[in-house]
């Protein structure tokens, strides 16, 4: 960590020696400096749709879009996407995640298993997320089972390469004084190694969320009937825009809302591990 790193992180006390937390760091103004670019972003939005700037065919006003919200939720159709969506993003991003752990695990703690499986899964991680959608179908045909393993085909490879690669930089110092005290297998990987990657395994399981959320629209693609994923794809031949704009925006929320409890998993981690 560099000096200007915990120079920040550090409360800094003021002249009666009472601790001041930097203006940054402080919660009113990470919540008003977090809202203050889409506020902005929004505004400008409603200033040039309203204007004429840019026709509303092509980009609908801020009120056309809740109004479009407005009407599905009343249909019930709104909450049912919602829940759809939800429902697979996390089915998909738990069974991923547990996986892309699992083998990270072994490449990174075994050399025969870098050996055997490295090369091998870095090669799958260049495969794009469509190009596995034919072949789910075939395996799987159209069913929920194809979308949620697409799903977790997303989630997988960031947790694994995070935790496989910080299980890899673990200070082989560290191990030898662990083995040193009698530590072994789950012992030594329990009270060494796993401290040591809590960090990358976080890092991972974020990443692993927000692709979990990317891949969510590709699953959606297979022959899907609900989800948000649906909704675009379903939008787009209607050429409903303000739909369209109104999926995107609640893609967005949702995986901010998810993310928001993955961090606070992140703090309990950190603070039992670290």
């Amino acid at each position: 960590m560099t000096l200007e790193t915990t120079a920040t992180r550090t409360p800094r006390k003021d002249g009666a020696g009472l601790t001041a937390t930097p203006f940054w760091a402080r919660r009113g103004v990470r919540i008003g400096g977090g809202l203050l670019v889409p506020l902005l972003l929004l505004a400008a939005w409603h200033f040039v749709t309203t204007t004429g700037l840019i026709p509303t065919y092509r980009l609908p006003t801020p009120g056309s879009v809740v109004q479009a919200g407005v009407q599905l939720a009343a249909d019930g159709d709104l909450w049912l996407h919602i829940a759809i969506s939800t429902q697979r993003v996390i089915v998909g991003f738990l069974i991923g995640s547990v996986l892309g752990l699992a083998v990270a695990a072994v490449v990174g703690l075994s050399r025969a298993g870098e050996v055997l499986l490295g090369p091998t899964i870095i090669a799958l991680r260049a495969v794009p997320s469509l190009a596995w959608v034919p072949l789910l179908i075939l395996w799987m045909q159209i069913g929920e089972d194809s979308k949620v393993t697409l799903i977790a085909i997303g989630a997988f490879f960031p947790v694994f390469t995070t935790v496989a690669a910080g299980l890899h930089r673990v200070d082989p110092h560290l191990v030898e004084a662990g083995r040193s005290f009698g530590l072994r297998g789950g012992s030594l990987l329990r009270t060494v190694q796993l401290p040591a990657v809590v960090p990358s395994m976080v890092a991972g399981l974020r990443l692993g969320l927000a692709q979990a959320w990317l891949f969510l629209v590709a699953a959606e693609l297979i022959a899907a009937s609900m989800g948000l994923g649906f909704l675009l794809i379903d939008s787009q031949y209607n050429g409903r825009v303000d739909r369209i704009i109104l999926a995107i925006v609640l893609l967005a929320l949702l995986g901010t809302v998810t993310n928001a409890l993955l961090s606070l998993f992140e703090r309990a981690v950190l603070k039992r591990w670290l």
